[in-house]
């Protein structure tokens, strides 16, 4: 009876430091992807910083130096950097 406990404990341990707060950040992204807007300054999980100037379904179109558009997945938006990018226009 013990060691059944001992792996409940593990197991409901495990779902509270790993699982759930994985599961929350997910819900988090979803969110700010789905709330991304024409004009909002972003990074890329690549790296790439640009301003978006088209969104489809599941594309988003951005603009970066010198006028060059890049299309890509909305999933490789990374994070939304507001005004600290500077515009060269």
């Amino acid at each position: 009876m013990q060691q059944i406990l001992l792996i409940a404990v593990i197991l409901v341990i495990f779902y509270f430091f790993m699982i759930r707060p994985q599961m929350k950040r997910s819900k988090e992204q979803k969110k700010f992807r789905d709330s991304l807007q024409k004009g909002q300054k972003v990074v890329t999980i690549g790296g790439i910083h640009g301003k978006i100037t088209d969104i489809a379904d599941t594309t988003v179109t951005i603009e970066v130096e010198n006028g060059a558009r890049l299309c890509m997945e909305k999933s490789a938006i990374a994070s939304n950097i507001g005004d600290q990018l500077p515009d060269n226009k």
